[in-house]
């Protein structure tokens, strides 16, 4: 099965939300929509299921344009952040419930029902209603739904959103194991980039109603085609700079100055942006962290065994995060070891040339 977007737009009054996408989408493996909130996920999911109109362009299904047609003749899922399950009926019936609505007989609704609970663990409670159930009890039903309909396309915005920390990682490792194999275009939203990454697959970054860059979720990690884009799949936000190559170093303005080699060490002399993710930029000196700065720690957090710290570098605000515990103190003058290795080098237009 495949997914195709040509030339999609979606309009909300005189505002262009989504702006004109092509996007091939196919089974096999997770489609991965990341971007902040407001980025446009959920709208451009919405234009694919079918819930809202496009303003331009076309939807086709294994090459069959289904633009016009409704939500229920294009046979998808939709599980959303929120537990979306209907309260007077049990479990049984929330997930046989569009089986029913699509006429199919009442063994063939036994047997995809308990395939279904018993895949997420949910057999137990099938004469259970959802008030009965926990919030992950909740969110396995939405998704047995989904799998018990064998739908073309299954659509999961955010689905973990609104589980505690233990339950979103256990979902989160069982989703692709969930899917594989039932040959459905599956798509899932997330603002995280950590949960791209685990998650694998395919990623359309997405960026003001736009996909900025689509690909193998680890390619574009390492490899970012824009500015925009390295800073989409980055948490905490990625620490960008405006350096001078002259010969084969950057100049980081006053702050700092390294040896280019390779591609970076080939462009012509001249201004560029560099851009370097938090976890490469350290509070100790090492083999690979060998670029000195020195900053202002504006912001220090602890999380778990992780510390960050905000700092200002010049004119520009600037995150590292380390592992381990640091004594980072707001208002100190603390020294940070940058790796160049791990620098992306952009051009005037913000185009990846390095």
């Amino acid at each position: 099965m495949t997914l195709e977007l040509r030339n999609a737009t979606k309009r909300v009054g005189a505002n262009l939300h989504i702006k004109e996408t092509n996007l091939t989408l196919e089974t096999g493996h997770f489609n991965v929509l990341l971007g902040e909130t407001g980025a446009g996920k959920t709208s451009l999911i919405k234009l694919m299921a079918g819930l809202d109109p496009l303003a331009s362009g076309q939807i086709l299904m294994d090459g069959e344009d289904v633009s016009k047609l409704s939500t229920q003749k294009r046979n998808i899922s939709l599980v959303h952040q929120f537990f979306i399950n209907y309260p007077h009926m049990t479990v049984f019936d929330n997930i046989a419930s569009p089986l029913k609505v699509a006429g199919m007989a009442k063994s063939e609704i036994q047997g995809r029902v308990e395939e279904a609970a018993d895949i997420l663990q949910l057999r137990p409670m099938l004469h259970r209603r959802p008030h009965e159930l926990s919030g992950g009890q909740q969110q396995r039903t939405a998704l047995a739904r989904a799998i018990a309909k064998e739908s073309r396309a299954v659509f999961l915005d955010e689905p973990l959103a609104n589980l505690d920390y233990k339950l979103r990682e256990e979902l989160r490792d069982q989703l692709p194991e969930l899917f594989a194999g039932r040959g459905a275009v599956v798509v899932y939203a997330t603002s995280e980039p950590e949960e791209a990454l685990l998650l694998g697959g395919m990623t359309g970054l997405m960026h003001d109603g736009r996909v900025t860059q689509f690909g193998p979720t680890a390619e574009i990690y390492r490899n970012p085609a824009d500015v925009i884009s390295a800073d989409v799949f980055s948490d905490p936000p990625i620490n960008i700079g405006r350096i001078t190559k002259q010969g084969t170093e950057a100049l980081l303005g006053d702050q700092a100055r390294w040896s280019l080699d390779g591609a970076a060490a080939a462009l012509a002399d001249g201004p560029y942006t560099v851009a370097i993710r938090p976890n490469r930029v350290l509070p100790r000196p090492s083999d690979t962290a060998t670029v000195r700065l020195v900053g202002t720690v504006l912001v220090t957090e602890l999380s778990g065994s992780d510390s960050s710290a905000h700092f200002s570098l010049g004119d520009d605000n600037w995150v590292s995060l380390s592992a381990g515990v640091y004594p980072f103190e707001v208002g100190q003058v603390q020294e940070f070891y940058m790796e160049p290795a791990h620098c992306h080098y952009f051009g005037a237009d913000d185009k990846r040339v390095a």
